[in-house]
Formats: structure tokens, sequence, C-alpha cells
């Protein structure tokens, strides 16, 4: 089986409407199924539909609220399959077209492109790209509307401790990129399970791109 690049992915069959648009179907299955991944205490963070011959995909990624902290455990994972898969099932709009479900959580290190993402990272370590300035390493300690701010490492030689330099605010309008640096020191299960198996169903392992 090839494994897709997602962590914590469960699969199951069932039967979609046929579309020559997959980002409308995808944008028609996120207000489908976002009240099901509510209900589950989840967020809904993406829905994507791909269209290879007559076989289609869904591949659906789940999260946490940004009021908590972790990753999304196995059993949360396997609960929201099922409830999709009766939500998918349960389609007004559904003809009986074979298509594959994915549910997935998102990976330790997936870019941080929306204000949610930063409030969801409160209190990591993150690698910030931003407009006229060096990259800049450093913890985040509150996220505003705005911006995010941030308690930065400064450089120091190899085998140095860090240091830490003055809390500075970094505006969402100059930052081109964001991603969570991943401490050693303090994994959390986010990070140590990015590899599972599951114990029923047609499962897929890996990691997010």
């Amino acid at each position: 089986m090839t494994k897709p690049e997602r962590p914590k992915t469960a699969r199951s069959s069932g039967n979609l409407h046929p579309t020559a648009d997959p980002l409308a179907e995808a944008q028609r299955l996120m207000v489908l199924l976002a009240p099901t991944v509510d209900a589950a205490g989840l967020f809904l963070e993406d829905v994507k539909v791909h269209l290879a011959g007559v076989h289609r995909t869904v591949s659906v990624v789940v999260d946490l609220p940004e009021t908590e902290i972790g990753g999304v455990g196995l059993d949360a994972i396997s609960k929201v399959s099922k409830a999709l898969s009766e939500t998918m099932d349960a389609d007004p709009r559904d003809d009986g077209q074979p298509y594959d479900l994915e549910i997935s959580s998102p990976g330790a290190t997936r870019p941080l492109t929306e204000p949610r993402h930063w409030r969801r990272a409160l209190g990591r370590m993150v690698k910030v790209n931003a407009i006229d300035r060096e990259n800049l390493v450093g913890r985040i300690l509150a996220v505003e509307p705005d911006g995010v701010m941030l308690r930065p490492e400064l450089p120091v030689k190899k085998g140095m401790k860090p240091k830490q330099g003055e809390p500075e605010k970094v505006l969402f309008s100059v930052i081109r990129r964001g991603v969570v640096e991943i401490e050693f020191a303090r994994l959390d299960e986010a990070e140590l399970d990015l590899d599972f198996e599951p114990t029923s169903g047609n499962a897929v392992d890996g990691e997010e791109s």
C-alpha cells in the first residue's frame, strides 16, 4: 500500500456525489461535515477532494480547538472517522459512486498560516521568516489579532547555552512563513505519535508534508 504523507489517518469506503470540480465539492463537504466534527469536540481544518480517473478520495483534516494543547488522540480520530462516514452515507446528494474517506490530523511541523495555528502553538518554539529581517527563532508568548509576541533566542556559539532576548511583536502582515521547532527535551504526544497502527479498518501512517 502506498502511504500518503499524513499522520494519524483512518480510511473507509463509501459513496460520493460526482463532480467535475474538486474544489467546489470540497467546499460543499466542508459545510456538510463541519457540524459532525464540531459535535466530536474537534475543529474541521480542511477538506480536499482528489480525483484519479473514476477513483475519488476525500481527505479530511481535523484538529483540536485552539484552546487545547497537544495533538488529536487516536480514540478521537477513530470516533470522528465513524461519525463522518455516517454523515457521508446520509448525504442527500450521494448517488452511489465509490470513494475513499481519509481522516487525519495536522503534523507537528505544519506551516502556521492562520492566527488559530499560532494560538494552537502558544508556548512553543517557532521559526519565523518575515519581510525585511533575518529569520527569527523564539517562543510564542501571546497571540494578538494583528500579530504574535515572541521571546527570541539569541544566536550563540555552538555548545553554549541559548540566550533569550527581550519580547518582541511580529505582525502577521510581515510574516512569510512560520513553523514549530520540535524540541526533543519536551516532546508531547503530538510529536511522539506520528505513526500508529489502528485496531480495525484499512489505515495508513506517515508524516505531514
